[in-house]
C-alpha cells in the first residue's frame, strides 16, 4: 500500500489552556496572575480597574454568558454601506457578580467575543438577601430590597418577592436575574422597554445599587453595632 493511501491517525485533541501563555500588561493582571489577589471583593478594596478581560477568566473559572440583544447596524462611507452586528452579552456567574458589554465588528462571532470580553470588564458585585415581608427566610433568593435601574429611556424598579414567586417579568430581565444569582423578583418598567439593549442595562444597573447600600441584616457580619 502505498503513502498516500494510508491513512493517518488522527492525534488526541489536546485542550490548550489560553491563560497560561497569558501576559499581564497591567498591575493588576500581574497580581492576579501571581496569586496575590483571589477575588474581586480584593480588587474593590484596592481600588484598581479591570482592563484585561483574562483577569475575570482567572478570579471566575466557571462564568456565564448570554447573549440578550443582536442588532444588524449600517453605515454609509464613500465606499458604500458598511454592515456590522451590534451584540449585548450579559456575563455571570450566578453568585452575586454580573456584567454587561457591547460589541461590534463585521463579522458575528469577532462582535461576540468583543462584547464578552466588555461584560468582563465591567464585572460588578451585587448583593442578594430576602427583603420581603412575606418571606422572612435567610436565604439569597432575591434582593435585599427595592432598587431602581436606568437605561436611556427605560426605568426598571426591582422589589424583593418571597419564595416560589419566580422571575416576574420580560424574557430579557429574566437572562439579567438568572445569571445574576436571582430566583424571586418582582419588576416593574417604564419607558420602551422594546430596545434589549437599554433594558439589560438598566437591570444591571439596579442590581448594582444592592451594593451601595448595607442592610440592617448584614450589619453584624460587616461589624457594624446598632447605636
Amino acid at each position: 500500500m502505498s503513502g498516500r493511501n494510508k491513512r493517518r491517525r488522527r492525534q488526541p485533541r489536546q485542550d490548550v489552556d489560553p491563560l497560561k501563555d497569558w501576559v499581564p500588561k497591567t498591575r493588576l493582571g500581574q497580581l492576579v496572575k501571581e496569586g496575590h489577589v483571589n477575588s474581586l471583593q480584593e480588587v474593590l478594596q484596592q481600588n484598581l480597574l479591570i482592563r484585561e478581560s483574562e483577569i475575570v477568566d482567572v478570579l471566575f473559572p466557571e462564568l456565564q454568558q448570554e447573549i440578550v440583544d443582536v442588532n444588524l447596524v449600517q453605515r454609509q462611507s464613500d465606499s458604500g454601506q458598511q454592515k456590522s452586528f451590534r451584540i449585548t452579552v450579559v456575563v455571570g456567574d450566578g453568585q452575586g457578580n454580573i456584567g454587561i458589554g457591547i460589541g461590534k465588528a463585521p463579522e458575528f462571532v469577532p462582535s461576540i467575543r468583543a462584547a464578552e470580553a466588555r461584560a468582563k470588564m465591567n464585572i460588578t458585585p451585587l448583593r442578594r438577601g430576602c427583603g420581603s415581608w412575606e418571606c422572612r427566610c435567610h436565604d439569597p433568593h432575591s434582593v435585599p430590597f427595592a432598587v431602581k435601574g436606568t437605561s436611556g429611556s427605560v426605568h426598571v424598579t426591582l422589589k424583593p418577592a418571597p419564595k416560589g414567586t419566580g422571575l416576574v417579568t420580560a424574557d430579557v430581565g429574566k437572562i439579567v436575574l438568572r445569571i445574576a444569582g436571582l430566583k424571586d423578583v418582582w419588576s416593574m418598567t417604564k419607558g420602551r422597554s422594546r430596545t434589549s439593549s437599554n433594558f439589560a442595562k438598566a437591570f444591571v444597573d439596579a442590581l448594582s445599587q444592592t451594593y451601595k447600600m448595607l442592610p440592617p441584616q448584614d450589619w453584624a457580619t460587616a461589624g457594624v453595632t446598632e447605636s
